[in-house]
């Protein structure tokens, strides 16, 4: 049986946190690294920036590539993802500002991200899926909500919390054995 996975990005797929600490500390001349990060906001405690407004501002860089365009992948993503895309649809479920979209499909071509069903959206519980992958507590517990007939997983970070109906994935290996349990 073939299986719908909506797969998000960041913190999932891309890791987010290496990619603009990466770039903030090359600029600022801090050292930040990614275990500092302990919830959905702390850039802005972790930086100069005074508002989630002011990050996004920096992200985009008018200078040149914005911050989604080189993020580096998170160990297993890519080899589970590809093994998983022989039996599976991979649907890339994510959520970006506008001015991030054509560098994000830069980043899953460069990637070799294998799917062929990309939504960039805010409210990903639209996109019909049989098993989601996220790691957004708001995400999580809208999927849960609209979407009761699906799994709904959380990749566990130190950014998310357990929610009530979601099941936790610690690693893309657990992932794989889910889905592969599924069938």
């Amino acid at each position: 049986m073939t299986l719908r996975l909506g797969i998000d990005l960041d913190g999932v797929v891309a890791d987010f946190n290496t990619g603009w600490m990466t770039r903030y500390n090359a600029e600022q001349g801090t050292h930040l690294t990614p275990d500092q990060v302990t919830d959905w906001g702390a850039m802005i405690p972790l930086t100069h920036f005074s508002s989630m407004t002011d990050f996004w501002r920096w992200a985009r860089n008018d200078d040149g590539p914005g911050l989604f365009r080189h993020l580096p992948m998170l160990p297993g993503a890519h080899s589970t993802l590809k093994r998983l895309s022989k039996h599976h649809q991979i649907v890339i479920i994510t959520t970006k500002p506008r001015w991030a979209n054509a560098e994000t499909f830069s980043w899953i071509g460069d990637n070799a991200i294998p799917t062929r069903e990309v939504h960039i959206i805010g409210r990903k519980w639209l996109i019909d899926c049989d098993i989601y992958l996220d790691d957004g507590p708001h995400n999580l517990e809208a999927l849960v909500t609209h979407r009761p007939d699906s799994v709904v997983c959380r990749f566990v970070q130190p950014w998310n919390y357990p929610i009530p109906g979601v099941v936790d994935i610690d690693s893309w290996e657990t992932f794989e054995y889910l889905v592969d349990r599924h069938l």
